[in-house]
């Protein structure tokens, strides 16, 4: 997983009636764009260092190249 700053993380519920969350990428810990990240939930505005799992996704800002 590569990511930089202003990325969005889209983190899939895992157990029926757990939604999906967003967050936005605030700060990348890791070599070359990888985990862990810092990252900001948009619907509570938490915080927290967050390496993601299988089932999590990024979705990069729109016009970024890779």
């Amino acid at each position: 997983m590569e990511a930089t700053v202003g990325d969005k993380l889209l983190v899939h519920g895992r157990v029926v009636g757990i939604h999906d969350r967003t967050a936005e990428i605030i700060e990348v810990l890791g070599d070359h764009g990888e985990p862990p990240y810092r990252v900001r939930y948009e619907d509570d505005g938490h915080e927290c260092l967050f390496s993601p799992g299988p089932d999590s996704v990024v979705r990069h800002l729109p016009g970024k190249r890779r």
